[in-house]
């Protein structure tokens, strides 16, 4: 027997939804993250968007634009499980110990937060090998890793470059996954919330639509600076920064703006991978979730 439409709307997530969603909307918006990259590694900047997109179907047709999809698919299969179970998992951990029921939008900001940071540290190896399979495109054919696939960029990094090298630009990515996540998952939980508050409105595919489109410009202008710095330290040579703040430095050389490259490429792929994550993910909760059993 099927729910009805009220007990649907009661039902939770499952810990593994959110992973699931991302990697889904993933392979919808991948072209859009390797040109962001492509982007974000470029120094002076002269290249348009369009003059990238024309560059990577020259020299690799359309299956170019999918180059290091392997690793963006584990990459969310790992960090973006992890986000999301952690804010899940805490955000029913806070009802059950409020006297209400209710989380604080503070509470919702700090688990966002831990699960973000916790998931994108765990995420670092793979999204490392995912830039450089994105950006190798771009660099003369004898420059280039040609890493075959995920796990084969994993294991060349780790025996070329170290353990350590794995992890390159941890620090970064944890602090921009952090911060994102509180764009995304916070933001939209918060935004959703109140928008079916009004008598209009109800917990459907239009409201879903609206809330992580709000997220998405949320998310991508909070994180924009620090993912052009992730970028940068990802796809530099060994031992061409020192810290994180050569890498700042580098980049203040183009002006506030070299902060913000990419801006619109990032919101045009980090819109549709949220709208559709948060759109996958409510389909999974309200067709596959459960309803918590009341104590």
């Amino acid at each position: 027997m099927s729910s009805k439409p009220d007990d649907r709307e009661k039902k939770v997530a499952r810990w593994y939804f959110g992973g699931l969603a991302s990697a889904g909307a993933a392979c919808f918006t991948h072209p859009f993250d390797l040109l962001k990259v492509h982007l974000q590694t470029q120094q002076e900047g002269k290249v348009s968007v369009l003059g990238l997109t024309k560059l990577v179907l020259q020299r690799e047709g359309v299956a170019g634009l999918y180059n290091g999809i392997s690793a963006s698919l584990t990459r969310q299969l790992t960090y973006s499980t992890a986000r999301f179970a952690i804010y899940e998992v805490g955000k029913q951990k806070a009802q059950e110990m409020s006297s209400d029921g209710k989380v604080t939008f503070l509470q919702t900001v700090m688990i966002a937060g831990a699960g973000g940071g916790i998931g994108g540290f765990f995420g670092v190896p793979t999204d490392l090998v995912n830039v450089r399979m994105q950006n190798d495109v771009k660099i003369p054919p004898e420059q280039r890793r040609n890493y075959k696939h995920v796990f084969d960029g994993l294991y060349r990094v780790y025996k070329e470059e170290g353990f350590q090298r794995l992890f390159a630009g941890a620090s970064a990515a944890s602090l921009r996954t952090a911060v994102m996540a509180v764009g995304q998952i916070a933001s939209y939980d918060q935004i959703k919330m109140r928008m079916l508050r009004s008598s209009y409105l109800k917990d459907d595919l239009g409201t879903h639509f609206l809330a992580s489109l709000g997220s998405g410009l949320i998310a991508t202008t909070l994180t924009q600076p620090l993912d052009v710095l992730k970028t940068r330290i990802m796809n530099a040579k060994p031992g061409q920064f020192k810290s994180i703040m050569d890498v700042v430095l580098y980049t203040a050389k183009l002006g506030p703006t070299g902060f913000f490259k990419g801006y619109f490429l990032a919101f045009a792929r980090l819109a549709p991978q949220t709208v559709l994550t948060f759109v996958f993910l409510e389909q999974l909760r309200l067709n596959f979730g459960f309803i918590k059993e009341q104590k």
